[in-house]
């Protein structure tokens, strides 16, 4: 049985508070006036020199002084004009910096909420197929599908908040106003409003709570019963949850992600979803299982299971790849303004982590799991995992920041203290699963297989 160790109890408690205490930061500076804004624009102006900068000290002076005589009616005419724009930039402006700690918590809490939906679906695969590699690794998956209730939960929590405590800042068809002067958005307004969206986003959870239930329950019953009734319920269950699940990963990607580009969709999007999911869950597998080897525990874990497991990183790594490419190939090729203003957003203020994601999640795997001898060692597997996981943070990261910050974004303390937030509280859930059951499915078939599978 695994004890959950005080110091690393006590390490995820420090993680919660601190990304706690930075989270509350973030909200706290994010609050800025008009007038700081303009000023703020003005600076930034001044700082590249230009036109631009004249015009926005320009504003500046003029939202901070009273309005002068001016010498026609005509030319009254005009600066009216050039103020009114400056407001409503500034304004724009205002209101992107304001969505940075919404986004940022939104990006942490979706990240390790899909690393548990992920490890959550390999699970139902290893027992729908039967596998004999995987039962000693079961209990280090159930541990960590334990966090899929309240990670779904949180996620769907701060959607609906932005939409309400908020200012809209995550999703722009939960503003009326919006909807009322955008005719695509109002066409879409039967799938996409708050209420339905929320029953939706509780119909998934439910879902994939209750197959985490039962599936737990019928694993830790087969332990001790005499004949193989619990593995026929986890088989049976197992395979209807995967249809259940491919069908509402597909429409929550569209929800909870895309949908914060309304104007935008791409019919691979759930697929290349899964593939980010799926490859960050296994990933975490192999981290956790590493980190409980060293402790002396799974002595019945060897390099053969650590190697499967790596096989799957490095192959689901090309997977992700192959979507991803695939996605960008078909709407560049095809050229259609509307497809093509969701790249063209990304390359012009995010080229630095869209092609550094790609780096991170194929080029390193590719150079560093390729090898089999390499799959082999730990401290390679985990470089590599952490690469991996932060490759994906980021890619999560692109699909939602340029909708909602624009070109306002940074890795600063929102984005750390939210990661360090749901890290800590990641942890505490999935060491604590960990204690409630023995670390080793006694009484699974495939037991004795797994624990003898050598590549």
């Amino acid at each position: 049985m695994y004890t959950f160790s005080n110091k690393l109890k006590t390490f995820s408690f420090i993680l919660m508070i601190l990304g706690a205490l930075g989270v509350g930061y973030g909200f706290m500076t994010s609050h800025k006036s008009l007038d700081e804004v303009k000023t703020m624009l003005a600076e930034e102006a001044s700082a590249h020199g230009g036109g631009h900068a004249e015009e926005a000290t320009h504003a500046v002076q003029e939202a901070q002084s009273d309005n002068h005589a001016e010498e026609s009616h005509g030319e009254e005419a005009i600066h009216a004009d050039e103020v009114h724009h400056d407001d409503a930039h500034a304004e724009h402006v205002m209101h992107q910096i304001a969505n940075r700690p919404w986004s940022a918590l939104y990006v942490a809490a979706f990240f390790f909420m899909m690393i548990a939906l992920g490890v959550l679906a390999f699970y139902a695969i290893q027992i729908a197929s039967q596998a004999g590699w995987s039962p000693v690794l079961f209990r280090v998956m159930e541990g960590i599908t334990a966090y899929v209730l309240p990670g779904t939960l949180i996620v769907l929590g701060i959607a609906a908040a932005s939409g309400t405590l908020g200012h809209y800042n995550l999703f722009i068809w939960m503003d009326p106003e919006v909807v009322a002067h955008d005719k695509l958005i109002a066409g879409k307004s039967g799938f996409l409003n708050l209420p339905w969206f929320i029953i939706r986003g509780l119909i998934f959870i439910a879902g994939w709570s209750l197959y985490r239930h039962f599936s737990r329950k019928f694993s830790i019953a087969q332990d001790t019963a005499e004949d193989k009734s619990n593995f026929k319920k986890s088989f049976r269950i197992s395979a209807a949850f995967l249809v259940f699940f491919i069908y509402t990963e597909s429409m929550m990607s569209w929800d909870w992600i895309m949908s914060v580009d309304p104007h935008w969709f791409s019919t691979l999007f759930g697929w290349y979803v899964f593939a980010s999911m799926f490859v960050s869950g296994i990933t975490v597998i192999a981290l956790i299982t590493i980190y409980l080897k060293s402790r002396n525990y799974l002595e019945f874990v060897n390099e053969n299971h650590l190697h499967d497991v790596a096989k799957f990183m490095f192959a689901f790594s090309i997977f992700w790849t192959y979507l991803w490419f695939s996605q960008f190939m078909l709407i560049w090729y095809s050229n259609i303004p509307e497809e093509v203003t969701y790249f063209v957003t990304r390359f012009q203020d995010y080229k630095l982590p869209f092609l550094g994601m790609v780096v991170m999640n194929f080029v390193f795997p590719i150079l560093m799991l390729m090898n089999a001898d390499y799959k082999r060692i730990p401290w390679f597997v985990v470089m590599a995992g952490l690469v991996i996981l932060f490759g994906h943070y980021i890619d999560i990261f692109n699909m939602i920041m340029p909708a909602t910050v624009g070109d306002r974004w940074f890795i600063g303390i929102p984005e750390i203290s939210s990661v360090l937030l749901f890290a800590g509280l990641f942890i505490f859930i999935v060491f604590t699963a960990l204690t409630k059951a023995p670390l080793l499915v006694k009484g699974y078939p495939f037991r004795k297989e797994s624990e003898e599978f050598h590549y």
